[in-house]
């Protein structure tokens, strides 16, 4: 076993798990799941720990804010209490504001349905990740980890590596080329090898301790 394939080897191992799976989301090409991938984009995307974005989404769904029409009905004080058990206090009067206009959005304009957004971008990956840009609270950042994660189930958008991804790669000394990246996990999807490399692009202690397991 090549060296890299150690290294990729020990990530997997070790942060093998996309953010939807951690935030408990059932990742399917349905309406739902899809919708909580957006509003968790929109929570990670923030300058805040992603522990506490994760952590955020799952209060959402407890509090029955799990489609665009109920966070749409919500009020605005409901969305920011739930926020705020969630721990997402810094930014939760701003992003209670954004979560509902964003369902509002995606209600109006492709019926709550985010798939017809994938069917408006017409396989142009380009296109999808503009089209994720309108909603609000959704910049670059975000519409990159709805990408990374949506890959599962959205495969025309794989392999989707960015530059977070490749940041990730360069501090293990990995090579910074998707596909090679992607031949050298083998079988895992993309969307887990995009996670991994991104624990090791914002946590130095992750990428040291995967380069001790692979030595």
């Amino acid at each position: 076993m090549s060296d890299q394939r150690r290294v990729v080897r020990a990530l997997l191992g070790a942060h093998g798990r996309t953010y939807a799976e951690e935030a408990g989301i059932r990742l399917k090409d349905t309406p739902q799941p899809l919708y909580r991938l957006l509003v968790l984009s929109l929570l990670l995307s923030a300058r805040i720990r992603g522990s506490i974005a994760v952590e955020t989404a799952r209060e959402l769904y407890r509090a029955g804010l799990r489609d665009p029409r109920r966070m749409a009905e919500a009020d605005w004080q409901e969305r920011v209490d739930a926020l705020g058990r969630g721990g997402y206090r810094r930014y939760d009067e701003r992003t209670a504001t954004q979560l509902g206009e964003g369902a509002a959005l995606l209600t109006e304009r492709w019926g709550g349905d985010l798939r017809r957004l994938r069917a408006e971008a017409n396989g142009e990956v380009s296109e999808l990740r503009r089209l994720l840009q309108e909603f609000p609270g959704i910049g670059p950042s975000g519409a990159d980890i709805f990408l990374r994660e949506v890959q599962s189930v959205w495969p025309e958008v794989a392999p989707y590596l960015d530059r977070r991804t490749l940041a990730g790669a360069e501090r293990l000394g990995l090579p910074k080329d998707p596909d090679r990246l992607v031949s050298l996990s083998r079988s895992v999807q993309p969307a887990v090898l995009a996670a991994a490399l991104v624990r090791a692009a914002i946590d130095e202690e992750v990428a040291e301790d995967c380069l001790r397991r692979a030595g």
